[in-house]
């Protein structure tokens, strides 16, 4: 996300900037989180003591403090005439007097689209690692395509989507059967109306339950199973599919519905393309003996992602390391 974001590279993850990140990705979706605000759902709760705002307030002030500064270098380098690979705040510089956004817009939209995509994105991927050892079969078929399609001399890029249907595949079972969230954004009712012979009045906060729809018999035939079969043949990417007429027809709601759909949908998209793919491109993945992997477990309030857990990563291609380095040189930075 830092290179969507910013066009940076960190060095290493123990590097100072991804930890602050992840540090502030965690409160974030703590403080953001459907379970985490029941006075979204209780409005007398506002009136009771709670850490909740001083915590905001705290956030709030840490995203302008490490984001500002971050958009100040990148600002000073586009003044000084460097090259800035085109990224989400280099283009929120340029179009900031014909946006009218100020200091407060400026750090807000950078951190919210980073952080976003934090936790979202990793979740996922830690998913589909804690999946994958148990479903040979399934990476097996998966790199076999990738192999016919791409070849073992370059690494897949977006313009092989189209051609590698089982990746896709595999990318959207993951995110069906383990979703990094239980429920999607709440949204508000505009008007009174009555569904299935409840009446609900204007004003109220409705929630979309991912989980329980990902894992609807009615809707999937064997919904625990992790199948990638059931989307072979849906040609349709996540925010295509969001845009059906009949809602049912979804190929998930991992990135929510209506009005408050995750906006970042079309970059998670493509993110999760490029790292699951090359990992498959790249590795088999071997649990480690006497040490399985949970998948009934997770952790987290908001959101959820497997307990920790280790495996092994067997580089499929003695040439791989040369074929990793072979990418365009980036910018790296440090707090």
């Amino acid at each position: 996300m830092l290179l969507i974001s910013f066009g940076i590279r960190t060095a290493n993850i123990e590097d100072p900037l991804i930890s602050r990140a992840l540090e502030l990705a965690m409160e974030f979706n703590d403080l953001t989180g459907v379970w985490s605000n029941p006075v979204d759902f209780f409005e007398p709760l506002q009136w009771l003591p709670s850490t909740m705002h001083k915590r905001g307030l705290r956030l709030h002030q840490d995203l302008i403090d490490v984001y500002g500064s971050m958009i100040l270098r990148l600002k000073a380098r586009l003044d000084a005439g460097e090259y800035v690979p085109e990224c989400f705040v280099k283009t929120l510089i340029q179009d900031q007097k014909k946006e009218r956004l100020d200091w407060d817009d400026l750090c807000m939209l950078s951190a919210v689209f980073t952080l976003g995509g934090v936790h979202s994105i990793s979740g996922i991927i830690q998913w589909f690692l804690a999946l994958i050892p148990s479903h040979p079969e399934v990476a097996l078929r998966a790199q076999d395509q990738l192999d016919r399609v791409v070849g073992r001399d370059r690494l897949p890029t977006a313009e092989d989507e189209a051609n590698l249907p089982y990746v896709r595949a595999i990318i959207k079972e993951v995110q069906r059967v383990h979703a990094p969230f239980w429920m999607a954004t709440p949204h508000c009712t505009s008007e009174d109306f009555t569904y299935d012979g409840q009446y609900i009045p204007k004003g109220t906060a409705v929630v979309l339950n991912c989980y329980t729809l990902h894992h609807s018999s009615e809707r999937y035939e064997d919904p625990w199973s992790f199948n990638p079969d059931r989307y072979v043949e849906d040609e349709l990417s996540c925010a295509e599919s969001a845009k059906l007429p009949n809602v049912m027809n979804r190929d998930h709601w991992t990135f929510g519905a209506g009005r408050r759909i995750c906006p970042g949908i079309h970059v998670a998209e493509r993110e999760l393309w490029l790292a699951i793919s090359h990992l498959l491109w790249s590795f088999n993945f071997h649990s480690l003996p006497d040490e399985p992997i949970s998948l009934e477990e997770y952790e987290g309030n908001s959101g959820r992602t497997p307990v920790s857990f280790r495996l092994r990563f067997e580089p499929r291609d003695v040439h791989l390391e040369s074929a990793l380095k072979d990418q365009h040189e980036m910018t790296y930075w440090t707090l």
